[in-house]
């Protein structure tokens, strides 16, 4: 393999076109062990490093974490202190005067499947 010529995508139009060539691939996903394959594998690597250079997502922070997981599954404040044990951490946590602690973390990552990453401010994606 001659490594000589690879290089990262360098502005919008390869970015553009690295797409397309990408595309037909998720109708006829290629056999493992194949040219096709490695192929779609080092395209979309170069698709998800421009992406992660030029469209970085920010990363949540663990309030608005616990504010989606609860809009997204109806959940209230009730349901909040059911988990965590405090009617007044809850209230704490919901208004930003006390940051989330290891405890709760993982009372909420195991009752309500929130990934303990996602809770955890500062953590690298």
């Amino acid at each position: 393999m001659d490594f000589s010529t690879l290089r990262t995508l360098r502005d919008e139009a390869e970015y553009e076109a690295a797409l397309a060539a990408v595309r037909p691939y998720f109708d006829n996903e290629p056999a493992a062990d194949t040219p096709e394959a490695a192929n779609f594998d080092a395209l979309t690597l170069l698709i998800e490093d421009y992406e992660a250079r030029n469209y970085p997502i920010a990363r949540a922070d663990p309030v608005s974490v616990v504010k989606s997981v609860m809009a997204a599954n109806s959940y209230t404040r009730a349901d909040l202190i059911e988990v965590i044990g405090s009617k007044a951490r809850a209230a704490d946590l919901l208004n930003g005067r006390r940051e989330i602690n290891l405890d709760q973390i993982r009372k909420l990552s195991r009752a309500w499947h929130i990934p303990p990453g996602a809770l955890i401010d500062g953590l690298a994606a």
